[in-house]
Parts: structure tokens; C-alpha cells; sequence
């Protein structure tokens, strides 16, 4: 699909009054700055990019620099002006803003920003909204320029795209709607957020009670834990690759490698981790209910030894706080450094009894699937924005 025809179905029907319009015919594009009065050590608006929140698609902080040392070499925009990012991942991400509150009416920000000045009858947050839209984001990542690490979107991409305009009036309703509703929205989201927030706790207070609720024992990891060290074989194409995050089990993200047969399969209920990255909290579980999967052999693949380590008890123990204290101590300081099984095999843990492990076991399980339930509708409340969005440039707000 060319830029030029993107978001243009003429199938479509537009309500009456509204009209196809190119985005350059309504905005200015990138306008050149005027002569500026202002002294040399005058405090002035600067928005470098990390100011610019992608959730929220806002301006989180206005930050100040004396105007001689940012007047020259950086992007200038007005109040009202929509900020664009240019670079990838920014652009995919959402970082794209209205200027507001800038001291004196204008500020300068960094040159990864296009700036976009609508014209008159053209509201600055229609257009922003319409910019937003994940569906014209991920198209506009096939029109980038520029060598791998330095890719920009060209002017004349966002010059050319077509948008449904209404007329002055029906732009002011619809941004005056989206406004209400995606307050509603935020509102149940962080209420939701606050829900994951103290479901998560609740996990690792199971695991906190039943290590001071009872008789403990101490093993060493290596007699507890049994590691996972063959190759899948023939069968990996019949498995999805998975993979650890911070967050826990994901799809990964990088592609199946040369020798597929060498990934270990990982089932439920099994506990990985990237070694290389374990430090920031990739680690995993294949729990009852998920798909088998397979994953990468450069990862650690292990298993409880029945009788000793509950598989479950111990993913969760390992991503508490005594969990992170335990790698820590395995890092010997360094950014970089692998934690195999042979190094994790020489720890020690403490652990309650069996059956009270398998007791707390059974009641992560279930927190599991509250936890799981409430992400669910936290996801829910993520897409509902855009879906909004959509609607109000169908003319259904």
C-alpha cells in the first residue's frame, strides 16, 4: 500500500459534511522558525524524546535550558503543534505529542520529532489522535529511510497521507468525547493495574508464610533441582518457541536458530531462564494449562526433584525477593555474567516441608489464574483506546 493511499477506503462512505483530505493540504509540516525575541539566558521550553510518554501519548515533563544553548541545532515548534517521532522504535511505540504550556508560546525539542501545525478548521488533537492509531504506526514502519540504527519516517510520507476530516465542529465533539472516554478508561485501567499489582504480592506472601510457618530444610540446588540438557530432536517444529522476560513465559522473540533439534522442550510444569539476562529477572514456567513449548539451548532447563523441590514453589521462590538475592550473590558483580546450572547447582536453599510446599503450590496456582484473569482485562483496557479512536473517525462517537 502506497502512503498516499493509506487510511483512504473509497468503499467507504464518509458521514455528510466530512471530506478526504492529504495531511500536508492541513498541516504545515516542519515550518521554519521565525526571528525570536528572547535574551540569551531566558529560560525556554525543551522536550527531549524521553519526556514524551508512549502510554499516554503526553508530554509527562517540560523541561528548561537558557534559550542560547538550544536556538540553534534543535527542532522549533509552537503551542499546539503536534510532535511526531520520527526514529524507530519511538514512532511504533506512540511517542507522538501536543505541545502545550511551552514558556513564551514556543519550545524546541531534539531532531528526531517531525512537527505537524495545523492549518485553520483543524483541531490539533484530531490529528494527533489520528496519528496514533497502531494500524498507521505499524504501516509507516515500512516507509522508513536511512541505514539500520539510524531510521527515520520521511516528511513526505506523513505529507502525503489521507485522513476523513470532518468539519471544525464535529472535530471539537469527537476530541471532546475521546477525552471523556479515555479518562474512563485510564480510570478502570489503574484500577485494574492496582488489582495485578496486589495479586503479584499475594504470590510471593504464600511464599514468604510458608517458609516461616513450619519446619524448613536446607539442599543444595543441585540435588533438588534436575536439569533439562537434551535436544528436542526431530519434533521442534511441532512445538511454539518460548522464551523468559521479566514479566515471565512469552513467545520469543528472536527467530529459531540454525540447529532447531538443539532446543530443549520445556512442558509443564518446567522452570528456564535466559543466563545472560537473568539479572533483570528473565525467568519463566511452563505451568499446567500452557502449551509445551520449546526453547532456546543457550537457556537453563529445569525440573523439581519430586519429594524435595515443588517445580512451582520454587519459580515463584525464585523470583522473590530471596530468589534475587541468591543471583545476586551468584553475579559476582559483573553486567554480563552467566549463571549456568553448574554455578546455581553449588547454592543452597531453604525450603519448607513437601507437602507444605505442594500445600502453597496449590493455592499459587489458583492466584495464578487471578493473576492471568486481571492481565486479561488490563489488555483489554490497553487496546480499547485505539478501538475508540476508530470509532470516532467512522463517525460513530
Amino acid at each position: 500500500m502506497s502512503s498516499a493511499s493509506l487510511g483512504k477506503d473509497t468503499r467507504r462512505e464518509l458521514p455528510q459534511g466530512w471530506r478526504w483530505v492529504r495531511l500536508g493540504e492541513v498541516c504545515e509540516l516542519n515550518p521554519k522558525r521565525p526571528p525570536l525575541e528572547r535574551d540569551d539566558d531566558e529560560p525556554t521550553t525543551f522536550v527531549p524524546m524521553e519526556c514524551v510518554d508512549a502510554q499516554s501519548g503526553t508530554i509527562i515533563e517540560y523541561r528548561t535550558r537558557p534559550f542560547v544553548e538550544i536556538k540553534k541545532g534543535y527542532t522549533w515548534f509552537a503551542e499546539g503543534d503536534v510532535l511526531f517521532a520520527k526514529i524507530t522504535p519511538c514512532m511504533q511505540n506512540g511517542k507522538h505529542a501536543v505541545a502545550r504550556e511551552l514558556l513564551g508560546g514556543f519550545g524546541f525539542g531534539t531532531t528526531e520529532f517531525h512537527v505537524l501545525r495545523p492549518r485553520e478548521k483543524v483541531v490539533s488533537d484530531f490529528i494527533w489522535h489520528y496519528l496514533r492509531q497502531p494500524s498507521l504506526l505499524q504501516d509507516a514502519t515500512e516507509h522508513f529511510t536511512g541505514a539500520v540504527g539510524q531510521q527515520r519516517l520521511p516528511q513526505d510520507y506523513l505529507a502525503n497521507l489521507t485522513l476523513p476530516l470532518p468539519p471544525l465542529f464535529e472535530q471539537k465533539r469527537i476530541v471532546d468525547a475521546l477525552r471523556e472516554q479515555m479518562a474512563s478508561v485510564e480510570k478502570a485501567r489503574a484500577a485494574a493495574e492496582a488489582r495485578l499489582e496486589a495479586a503479584n504480592a499475594m504470590q510471593f506472601a504464600l511464599i514468604r508464610e510458608s517458609m516461616h510457618s513450619g519446619k524448613t530444610h536446607k539442599y543444595g540446588l543441585g540435588d533438588c533441582l534436575v536439569e533439562v540438557k537434551n535436544g528436542v530432536g526431530d519434533d521442534w517444529a511441532k512445538h511454539p518457541v518460548l522464551g523468559a522476560t521479566r514479566a515471565g513465559l512469552a513467545p520469543a522473540k528472536e527467530t529459531i536458530g540454525k540447529t532447531p533439534e538443539r532446543y530443549k522442550l520445556v512442558d509443564p510444569t518446567t522452570v528456564f531462564y535466559n543466563p545472560m539476562r537473568i539479572l533483570l529477572g528473565s525467568i519463566a514456567m511452563v505451568d499446567e494449562g500452557d502449551p509445551t513449548g520449546i526453547t532456546s539451548p543457550d537457556y537453563v532447563v529445569v525440573k523439581g526433584r519430586p519429594g524435595l523441590l515443588d517445580t512451582r514453589w520454587f519459580y515463584y521462590w525464585f523470583r522473590s525477593v530471596e530468589g534475587a538475592h541468591l543471583i545476586d550473590s551468584l553475579s559476582r558483580g559483573a553486567v554480563r555474567e552467566r549463571i549456568l546450572f553448574k554455578r546455581l547447582a553449588k547454592s543452597e536453599i531453604e525450603v519448607p516441608d513437601y507437602k507444605a510446599q505442594l500445600s502453597v503450590s496449590h493455592q499459587l496456582k489458583n492466584t495464578r489464574n487471578l493473576v492471568e484473569s486481571i492481565a486479561q482485562e488490563r489488555r483489554e483496557f490497553d487496546a480499547l483506546p485505539s478501538a475508540l479512536v476508530r470509532r470516532a473517525l467512522d463517525g460513530a462517537t
